[in-house]
């Protein structure tokens, strides 16, 4: 399938609008292609990354999917593209956090290894199992992530060497699984390399999802604020004022992203 770039207005970022049956068509088509893949997602942490760090910016560039996980951006989106697709899914549908999509992975034709790095022991457990019910016959193992350093890095891309997956989910929060694949993409194996941030635990049950419904009105958030106030409020109250600096900075300056 083709795989079409476009302009988020105001955020000055590129996404790849799919919803879920067009992405698994894809990683389709990458784990035959059998070549390093990345599939990133931009919400408006990650925009706001994309503007500040050059290196977390190189690696969106680099990306081969660059999925609308987060309302805001899906609907900024939507203001510009949506009107060009009003025959097909609603703007929201092409809304895809990792949870979205994770649970269709069955439908990848020749999926047979896959790899879980992230989150603590009994979360990346519980996910490896939920995905050998996902894909039956796939070799799904997983090494969790707590206590991520760079001792623990090495072994991972060795374990990774090992391994050699076609799908790796990587599940380390944002930005180090970006810092992670940015430093160590050239060592790794050739694969479909997803980040998840999250998922991982609410995959496994360990952390409560939102209800769909809140998700397609853009009010996800809240739910995230009142579940985990401590890790939620600076995105939600602070980082968007980040944000809009930094966007109004490279209008004044000229700049725009390569």
């Amino acid at each position: 399938m083709s795989l079409v770039r476009d302009r988020v207005p105001l955020l000055d970022v590129d996404v790849t609008a799919l919803c879920a049956e067009q992405l698994i068509e894809a990683i389709s088509g990458f784990v035959s292609d059998g070549t390093t893949r990345l599939v990133l997602g931009h919400n408006l942490h990650s925009v706001t990354l994309f503007h500040s760090r050059p290196e977390f910016r190189k690696l969106y560039e680099r990306g081969d999917v660059v999925l609308l996980d987060g309302a805001p951006v899906a609907m900024l989106w939507g203001l510009g593209h949506g009107s060009t697709r009003s025959s097909g899914p609603g703007i929201m549908e092409y809304r895809l956090g990792s949870t979205d999509w994770v649970p269709s992975l069955g439908g990848v034709g020749g999926l047979d290894r896959i790899a879980v790095v992230g989150a603590g022991p009994e979360a990346n457990a519980r996910t490896v199992e939920r995905l050998r019910g996902i894909v039956p016959g796939a070799k799904v193992v997983g090494r969790p992530g707590e206590n991520w350093n760079d001792a623990g890095e090495e072994a991972a891309v060795e374990w990774l060497s090992e391994f050699r997956p076609q799908l790796v989910l990587l599940g380390l929060g944002m930005p180090l699984q970006e810092s992670v694949l940015h430093r160590r993409l050239e060592e790794l194996p050739p694969a479909v390399y997803c980040t998840v941030g999250g998922a991982i635990e609410q995959l496994a049950g360990l952390q409560k999802l939102a209800p769909r419904w809140l998700g397609r009105l853009g009010l996800e958030w809240a739910w995230r604020l009142i579940l985990h106030p401590g890790r939620v409020a600076y995105r939600v109250f602070g980082e968007p004022w980040v944000l809009l600096g930094l966007l109004v900075r490279r209008r004044l300056s000229g700049k725009t992203p390569r």
